[in-house]
């Protein structure tokens, strides 16, 4: 026993675990021309958790087209909002709060009045230029998509920022006076209104389109729409984050927002009623721009403004960091049955995936730092938990079909058998299906063979050999070779049309 101590100290010392330390708590306390709202965030640094949201429609810009300020009403609700928030901040023990204001305290003329009297409570209210507006926007989509690669376009009350990404980099950005609050204005002119507007603010802006990129969405009207294409196609997945559509589709949901009874839109989930009336307006500047942009598809971004901030903030370092892998890592170290777990398990069972590509592995990976996720639960509804996990948790840097392969690798891990769920063959290919049914299967095997502690993996390997699997032990491990880890090893052979045997190593 002593040896077998020894070595799987020996190998524990060379596991990859959590990257990084625990971080104290820091807010945002985003002021827009909409609403103004408190994000507080724990956890990694790199794809915190949210710990608590709220936001309060202050509706600072509703007035600034018509009268170049912020209504008192709007002043006095706002002000409101933000003591409260920080009071908030406080009782939670909130180590850093980062207060920002956009377009309308930016724009507006009683905009240094609305900051001065935040000061008077303690808060020191940052005001973003459009272009760091731009680059926030940017970067929180960057964040959320590490590989995106187009023009992502933040729509808020009182502006729309674009900016070009393109290797994890901001390339260039412009802000344009184009907010939801702004565009019933310049609409009313005529069909054509906000084509020429649009139109004539990009080449002022010097703006040259690059015909075939996509457009990344940002801002609360434009996931609100995307929700409200979700219901109309019946997407299976009620999950905003990286969902795509054509071009195209925004000039049909143009004409379809404007026919729609209002009272519809505010029984679509996550659709808050304030929203609903900015719909038409919101659904008309996307077809515009995509346009005029000549974009490819659209993808939606439920990161931003306030998660750019944190992201820019981090050290290079930390920001190369996969962002599904951190998050699923930490969800899986806080119900893991031994530290770096899933690590281990990943390892040893990477023999039999060597023709696995970059973004299956990521998946396979994820897969098994979530492999303890529901070992606690009831027998009876462990493959169901990992299937919500994999599918609703608040996971970036992965599209629907990787969630479904995901998904379907812990239903197989967690017993759920050897057949696609119906409910996911809509969502991914059946070959991409079935690659992750034996991800499932393998880290069943894992689990069965490490009985819930690392040192049985530490002493034993996986490898492929032509048309066989061989399971390796020491002689004086052999006995860890009991019936249920042949049952296992013999379950993952025939999803494989492999042979096994156990072999000494």
């Amino acid at each position: 026993m002593n040896s077998m101590l020894s070595r799987v100290r020996a190998v524990a010392e060379q596991m990859v675990t959590s990257p990084e330390p625990a971080h104290a708590r820091t807010a945002i306390i985003d002021i827009g021309s909409n609403s103004v709202r408190l994000v507080i965030y724990d956890g990694p640094r790199r794809i915190p958790f949210i710990l608590f949201n709220e936001k309060v429609m202050a509706g600072l810009g509703a007035s600034l087209a018509r009268t170049g300020a912020i209504e008192p009403e709007a002043m006095e609700r706002g002000l409101r909002a933000i003591g409260r928030f920080a009071h908030l901040c406080r009782s939670m023990k909130v180590a850093e709060i980062r207060c920002v204001a956009t377009a309308a305290v930016r724009d507006a003329t009683n905009g240094p009045d609305f900051i001065a009297r935040a000061k008077a409570m303690g808060l020191t209210v940052e005001l973003l230029t459009g272009a760091q507006e731009a680059i926030g926007a940017a970067m929180g989509v960057l964040s959320g998509i590490p590989g995106a690669d187009g023009i992502v376009g933040d729509l808020g009350g009182g502006s729309l920022e674009l900016a070009r990404v393109r290797g994890g980099a901001v390339e260039q950005t412009i802000s344009l006076p184009l907010g939801v609050l702004r565009l019933p204005q310049i609409r009313a002119k005529g069909p054509r209104a906000l084509e020429r507007s649009v139109a004539k603010m990009l080449d002022k802006a010097g703006w040259t389109p690059e015909p075939g990129l996509p457009f990344y969405m940002v801002g609360g009207s434009w996931r609100a729409l995307a929700r409200f294409d979700m219901q109309l196609t019946h997407f299976p997945l009620p999950v905003v984050h990286q969902y795509e559509m054509t071009a195209a589709r925004a000039e049909q949901l143009t004409r379809i927002v404007s026919h729609v009874d209002k009272a519809r839109l505010k029984q679509i989930p996550a659709m808050t009623g304030s929203r609903v009336p900015t719909l038409p307006d919101a659904a008309a500047l996307l077809s515009v721009v995509v346009r005029q942009l000549k974009s490819s598809r659209l993808v939606v971004s439920a990161y931003g403004l306030r998660e750019g901030l944190l992201y820019e903030a981090l050290p290079p370092e930390i920001r190369g960091h996969d962002p599904l892998l951190v998050a699923a890592e930490a969800e899986g170290e806080a119900q893991a049955r031994f530290r770096g777990h899933g690590d281990r398990i990943d390892r040893w069972i990477a023999p039999l995936f060597t023709d696995d590509d970059a973004s299956a592995r990521r998946i396979r990976r994820a897969a098994c730092l979530l492999a303890d996720v529901s070992w606690r639960a009831n027998p009876d509804f462990r493959a169901e938990r990992g299937v919500e996990i994999a599918l609703h948790s608040n996971w970036v840097g992965i599209d629907a079909a990787e969630r479904a392969m995901l998904g379907q690798a812990l239903c197989s891990h967690f017993g759920g058998g050897v057949a696609p769920l119906p409910a996911l063959e809509r969502i991914a290919r059946p070959e991409r299906l079935q690659r992750a049914i034996l991800w499932g299967l393998a880290i069943r095997l894992a689990q069965r063979m490490s009985g819930g502690v690392e040192a049985p993996l530490a002493v034993s390997r996986l490898e492929r050999h032509g048309d066989r699997i061989d399971l390796y032990l020491r002689a004086e491990d052999a006995d860890l070779y009991g019936e249920a880890v042949e049952r296992r090893l013999r379950h993952l052979a025939q999803a494989m049309t492999l042979k096994y045997r156990m072999m000494n190593s």
